[in-house]
């Protein structure tokens, strides 16, 4: 685990003072890793399984069928 000393603003200090509280939270360590878990979540992307990219290889190589109108197709109306 790495130790870090770090400086905070008010606002960060009391929004991770929030954060701490509402999730139960015993340190404010405990609050930026929270934090930083939710925004790598949406800022990171997750690698696809590599059955999976075989898996959609496969699905772009099949032959498609041209729809003119889907509705039409699918009797939607």
């Amino acid at each position: 685990m790495v130790q870090a000393l770090v400086k905070l603003s008010e606002d960060t200090n009391r929004v991770l003072n929030v954060v701490k509280a509402k999730h139960g939270l015993r340190t404010k360590s405990e609050a930026i890793e929270l934090v930083t878990r939710a925004f790598a979540e949406e800022l990171l992307e997750p690698e696809l399984r590599p059955e999976y990219v075989e898996k959609l290889a496969e699905i772009e190589k099949e032959p498609s069928i041209p729809v003119r109108s889907f509705a039409k197709r699918y009797r939607l109306r």
